[in-house]
């Protein structure tokens, strides 16, 4: 299936597990050597009380389900998972554009400073590094990196 195939879309109540599937799995994958400081139980509720129906939670969607999502929290980008087989398929430069239709006037977000490929990845797409923090901030109390985005006037 290619990219092409993929309807991105809000998401809606019936996503929440899928959604919650795709961010544990993208995770586990993305982060292994970082500590998940919530179980999976934990993680679904959080979906399904928090970011679906509170935050504007997106999801790429395929005939075969889930397989992306992208939360926004006004102009704080919280969260960009793509499922692993998904990745470095032009699925993230979709959100990205789509994060940046949204909040045209500016995004920012945090990555941990470990994950290299989602700094470079945010890099490519014209974000600056702002902040630098020991991590004792998040939950995972891993160091961390504060981006963003402004648009060119």
């Amino acid at each position: 299936m290619s990219n092409d195939d993929v309807l991105l879309r809000r998401a809606r109540d019936a996503d929440q597990r899928a959604a919650a599937d795709v961010w544990l799995r993208s995770y586990a994958a993305a982060l292994p050597t970082v500590r998940c400081a919530h179980d999976e139980r934990s993680v679904r509720d959080w979906f399904a009380r928090v970011l679906v129906p509170q935050y504007e939670t997106w999801v790429a969607h395929t005939g075969n389900g889930v397989v992306g999502l992208l939360v926004l929290k006004g102009a704080e980008l919280k969260q960009l998972y793509l499922d692993p087989d998904w990745r470095g398929r032009g699925l993230g430069d979709r959100f990205m554009a789509l994060a940046k239709q949204q909040q045209p006037d500016g995004l920012s977000l945090w990555t941990f400073q470990v994950n290299a490929p989602a700094r470079r990845f945010y890099q490519r797409h014209g974000f600056t590094e702002a902040e630098r923090t020991d991590g004792q901030r998040n939950d995972e109390h891993e160091p961390d990196v504060r981006y963003v985005w402004q648009p060119k006037t």
